[in-house]
């Protein structure tokens, strides 16, 4: 591991610099750095802090990597959760594409193993329950197409310190988890973003 005062090392084989270096184009890396800085108080990420990191070892920490979604939380308890807080984002006219944040108790989604699938469909209910009002019968239409727009979704677990980011494929239409975060712990203030697939896991420092 590279430690914070050195720079980052140029692209090699094998290690999904590719990938990174277009990190910072994607939405849902956009969304990950204004949601950490929405809903985790003292961080702040951009994209200029990236370094790269030889693979981290995963030991302890309750996460997996599924061929299919990407990375996955395995949660040992179910906790009754309280109200997640949450940030919504519009990009483009008409609602083409929503974005939102969660910082709450993950398995709010309904099972301890929380895949892309999954998280997304509890995104987008929570857009929807967000923007409807019981007393307004025209709040129905924009709420159910601001759910179905949502394509990026970043979950923060604040109790465990880990979250996941969802984006879904604009063509196959289907969701994955690319990245998967870790923040708290011996380092408050700090989020480090592990990339899925062949890419080495990358240590975020937050702007604070």
């Amino acid at each position: 591991m590279r430690t914070a005062g050195e720079g980052p090392p140029g692209p090699s084989p094998g290690t999904g610099a590719a990938f990174l270096a277009g990190l910072p184009d994607r939405a849902v890396w956009k969304l990950l750095v204004r949601g950490a800085a929405a809903v985790l108080p003292g961080c702040e990420v951009s994209a200029g802090s990236v370094r790269f990191a030889g693979r981290s070892s995963m030991a302890g920490v309750p996460v997996f990597l599924s061929a299919r979604s990407g990375f996955v939380l395995s949660l040992g308890r179910r906790a009754v959760p309280a109200a997640p807080r949450r940030e919504i984002y519009v990009r483009g006219r008409d609602v083409r594409s929503v974005g939102i944040v969660i910082a709450g108790e993950p398995t709010a989604v309904g099972t301890r193993i929380v895949d892309a699938a999954g998280l997304l469909r509890y995104a987008r209910r929570l857009t929807f329950d967000s923007l409807f009002a019981a007393a307004d019968e025209g709040s129905v239409g924009p709420a159910v197409r601001a759910a179905r727009a949502v394509e990026n979704v970043v979950l923060f677990d604040p109790d465990r310190g880990v979250g996941l980011c969802v984006e879904v494929d604009p063509v196959s239409r289907s969701a994955t988890c690319p990245l998967f975060v870790r923040f708290g712990g011996r380092t408050p203030g700090v989020v480090r973003a592990y990339a899925s697939g062949r890419a080495a896991a990358q240590a975020v420092r937050s702007q604070t």
